[in-house]
């Protein structure tokens, strides 16, 4: 397939092209603050597993000004991504307590109004293997943000659905009061993914955040919610318009007849692909045949 049909099958990937996006995620964050107004009064924000930085790109464009202040927002990865304005990056692990501590050394000893993780594993396609591996990033997200958000704040992430999800749901309801599953529009249908938007943070009584061990292990007090096959009904929600493009749905270049389809393309490329050192053996192999 070439160009053109990639384009033709997925109308957000070229919205976002069209609209200056790294990627295509940047509508699930818009739609969810559609819904979720997550954004109002956010002056400090961090965005876990960033890269290639659509996300941050988001809080870049939509918090500068907002609130009538500069935000601060800081995005967090092991891997390196092109800078963004008004963004710092920190290249580390955030299962680690010195990034958390980076965080809130350039909040200036105050915590964050808003976290949010679009992180997510390489499928393998067997779904009870995804769906682990996804909530324990989930857990690891979780964990780094009880160091760094204040109470009151509110944490958005991504999740894959599955038998097991109400395990994580009580999770989530430990620290948080309003705990919402979300499904953007521009999130395919197809897809088990989904996000939860945890408002209100409230961790219990005494809780002392540790990166020691899982979250699930710590047993809070005598009246751990943890304990036994307890079952959490959270609200599901449609956001986004749902007369709007659909995400499994096959468009043709033309959208509307204003605009002649231009193709364009992506606006931020790999800086440091895993396979650059694969392409410079390659092109050293194929210069020293020639001789």
């Amino acid at each position: 397939m070439g160009k053109t049909s990639k384009d033709k099958r997925d109308v957000y990937y070229r919205l976002a092209k069209e609209q200056g996006w790294r990627a295509r995620s940047a509508f699930k964050l818009l739609q969810i603050d559609e819904e979720f107004d997550i954004f109002r009064g956010v002056n400090r924000a961090v965005d876990l597993c960033a890269a290639p930085g659509s996300w941050s790109q988001v809080l870049s464009q939509k918090l500068t000004g907002a609130n009538g202040t500069n935000p601060k927002i800081v995005a967090i990865d092991l891997q390196a991504m092109a800078p963004l304005p008004g963004v710092v990056q920190i290249q580390g692990d955030i299962t680690k307590v010195s990034t958390a501590e980076q965080v809130i050394a350039h909040f200036e000893g105050e915590h964050a109004d808003l976290v949010v993780c679009d992180g997510a594993p390489d499928v393998t396609g067997l779904h009870d293997m995804d769906e682990y591996i996804q909530a324990q990033l989930l857990l690891a997200a979780l964990n780094i943000t009880t160091h760094v958000l204040r109470p009151g704040g509110t944490f958005v992430a991504k999740i894959f659905r599955g038998r097991d999800i109400t395990l994580l749901y009580a999770q989530l309801k430990v620290f948080f009061t309003d705990v919402s599953c979300a499904k953007p529009r521009s999130s395919r249908n197809s897809s088990i993914e989904s996000f939860v938007v945890c408002q209100n943070y409230t961790p219990p009584p005494g809780y002392v955040p540790t990166m020691s061990q899982p979250l699930l292990d710590h047993s809070y007090d005598a009246t751990n919610p943890m304990v036994g096959p307890n079952r959490v009904i959270v609200p599901f929600v449609a956001c986004g318009d749902l007369s709007g493009f659909d995400a499994d749905k096959t468009y043709s270049e033309q959208l509307d007849d204003t605009n002649t389809y231009v193709q364009r393309d992506p606006l931020q490329k790999p800086i440091n692909p895993p396979y650059k050192t694969a392409l410079a053996l390659k092109r050293s192999n194929f210069y020293n045949d020639m001789e």
